[in-house]
């Protein structure tokens, strides 16, 4: 991250990350998992020049320019709330757009194994995100990529609400229709920029 000149923003994903506070009900999978993506994606929404992209694409993505010369983007998928087979997909799609050149570097957010144990079934935990690349995608220890643990604040007295994670037209969890609109607009007309001056771009 420091060689890429990517360390400031890498701080502030774990800062984004300690500052989401989340309080779960400490029973076996009593807890719902979309509420923490919720939290989370908030959390990123509320911070500075973080761009959610479409669906599809990398979660959350921070472009480091100097002097409005675009140096390096840093990309974040938040993997809290899917199936935790679905790891090996995320890797993947992380390498792909490193090596496409559309982000430099990237960090996977998954709970915590003791986190996990309250969420619901199959909900993805550190020790497998760490099973999954040494087992079946050593191929991404080649790349700047960094898994990062999200742990709760404490107990609560009642369980986080479980919710469907399938949402319509693309749009993130929580999000209205207005925002997704502003945001899809957002991600085109910056890739399109990007297109055009990024000297770092891939073609």
């Amino acid at each position: 991250m420091c060689r890429l000149g990517l360390s400031d923003i890498f701080l502030e994903v774990q800062e984004i990350v300690i500052r989401t506070e989340v309080a779960l009900l400490e029973a076996q999978e009593a807890n719902g998992s979309a509420v923490v993506r919720e939290l989370l994606d908030a959390q990123f929404r509320a911070s500075e020049e973080w761009v959610q992209t479409r669906a599809g694409g990398i979660d959350w993505i921070k472009r480091f320019r100097y002097n409005k010369t675009l140096l390096a983007r840093l990309g974040v998928e938040i993997q809290v709330s899917a199936r935790s087979d679905l790891l090996v997909r995320d890797l993947v799609h992380m390498r792909n757009s490193i090596q496409k050149g559309h982000i430099d570097a990237g960090v996977i957010v998954v709970p915590d194994d003791r986190m996990q144990r309250f969420l619901v079934d199959r909900t993805p935990s550190y020790a497998d995100a760490v099973r999954y690349i040494e087992r079946e995608f050593p191929e991404a220890c080649n790349f700047p990529i960094v898994l990062i643990a999200v742990e709760h604040d404490g107990p609560s007295d009642t369980p986080l609400p479980k919710k469907k994670t399938n949402t319509s037209e693309g749009m993130a969890i929580g999000e209205s229709k207005a925002e997704y609109k502003a945001r899809k607009a957002k991600t085109q007309q910056m890739d399109s920029a990007e297109a055009h001056t990024d000297p770092l771009q891939c073609h």
